[in-house]
């Protein structure tokens, strides 16, 4: 193991943007340095990033790592202000914080609604919301020259429909929990609007899960509020509702910017996308050679060593907020080989990454994501194989914030 080093032996920390950006150059640039690299936080709160995949493979399923944010030491000493834009990944009640028994209780009643088997019974939904949307991105290109933001008009409803629908949300709620939630994971909100939206959040979860309290259906709201574990225990308020939090903005924003990210890098590489046309390739490796060579998420908060850690020669103190760095490591080329930049559907069967989660805390949505966005890209391009960027790559707005890795509005010619 090398010898330790930190910031004070002559690597700067990274100041990360809280406006985003494409990450992938930085990403590289802190790579040649180090699979571990120290961060300043929004605040000036100093923290790590783990970019290497080896590295961050070990550390996500290190034992004396947690993510209760009780051990947050800028946290427990009262240096995070509630406006702070990381704060809610930090301490949302749910799966995401908790850890050990805790954990594994919380894990085990949302589970179920994930498995392969229930997973595969939802692709006749998916298939007819999707030819449903299709439809509708086809009336937006034509009432708009030719041109339509498949983000908003694809891409989004999709996921955003299908989550809320297992969680018997109405859809009427839908356009206002995207817009919160897109408030919530950004990191460039600013601290007053940041309280707000989470209030707002919390007070309209809660009225969703009073209503189903009220008048239970087939849905998961319901079977979370009726669920008990063994111990007879069933999940508490803020715990219910820090889990519809969870499930909502993660069964939706990533599976969104996966579909976006697809879809620029399909229109990137025509010879890529030939492959799949051909039957040289499938829908599945486009899915799994997105997720590795332009993650949904690039930089997702947190994790804490519960003891002074040294993660591939460098030390991380006890208590740091460590970020992981998924979309550095989706093209280390340690792990991923000399071409790890370039878009390839032939590493099917080869491709590893880390984009869903690794360990304890591994993504209980991967199947769902994997099926949606697959069923998603060939039915889009099935309906419309000429579709193609309407505005060039560097004109895309990007998205906001360094949690999340994608475009704002993705502008497309369908054609046909």
């Amino acid at each position: 193991m090398n010898a330790p080093h930190s910031a004070a032996s002559g690597r700067p920390p990274y100041v990360l943007d809280p406006a985003g950006g494409c990450p992938h150059a930085e990403n590289a640039r802190l790579l040649a340095e180090g699979a571990v690299a120290p961060v300043v936080l929004p605040g000036g709160i100093e923290g790590m990033a783990v970019l290497g995949h080896d590295a961050l493979r070990d550390f996500l399923s290190h034992p004396d790592v947690a993510k209760g944010a009780q051990h947050f030491t800028a946290l427990a000493e009262g240096r995070i202000p509630d406006g702070w834009p990381l704060r809610t990944f930090a301490t949302v009640p749910g799966m995401t914080t908790a850890d050990g028994a805790d954990h594994r209780r919380l894990r085990t009643l949302v589970s179920s609604a994930f498995t392969a088997r229930r997973v595969e019974e939802l692709r006749p939904r998916v298939e007819t919301v999707t030819a449903g949307l299709l439809e509708g991105l086809a009336e937006a290109a034509e009432t708009g020259g030719g041109v339509a933001d498949l983000r908003r008009h694809y891409a989004l409803p999709l996921p955003l429909g299908v989550i809320c629908e297992l969680l018997g949300v109405d859809p009427d709620h839908q356009d206002r929990l995207h817009h919160l939630s897109s408030l919530v994971v950004a990191t460039d909100t600013e601290p007053a609007r940041a309280v707000a939206a989470n209030r707002e959040l919390v007070e309209l979860l809660a009225s969703i899960a009073a209503h189903r309290a009220a008048a239970p259906g087939d849905d998961l709201t319901s079977a979370l509020i009726a669920a008990r574990d063994e111990g007879g225990d069933r999940l508490s308020e803020t715990e219910l509702i820090g889990t519809m939090l969870l499930l909502i903005i993660a069964g939706h924003e990533t599976t969104l910017n996966l579909v976006t990210n697809a879809v620029r890098a399909l229109c990137a590489h025509r010879d890529q996308l030939a492959l799949v046309v051909e039957g040289r390739a499938t829908w599945s490796d486009v899915v799994e050679e997105t997720l590795r060579w332009d993650s949904p998420v690039s930089y997702f908060p947190f994790r804490y060593p519960l003891r002074d850690l040294t993660v591939d020669g460098t030390l991380v103190p006890r208590g740091t907020p460590v970020l992981a760095g998924y979309s550095a490591a989706g093209r280390d080329t340690k792990a991923h080989g000399p071409d790890a930049g370039r878009f390839d559907l032939t590493r099917a069967g080869t491709v590893r990454h880390l984009s869903l989660g690794h360990g304890p805390h591994y993504c209980l949505g991967a199947p769902l994501a994997r099926m949606e966005a697959a069923i998603a890209l060939e039915a889009l391009f099935t309906r419309f194989p000429e579709l193609d960027l309407a505005v060039p790559e560097s004109e895309l707005p990007r998205h906001s914030g360094f949690v999340g890795n994608s475009v704002r509005t993705l502008p497309v010619r369908p054609g046909g």
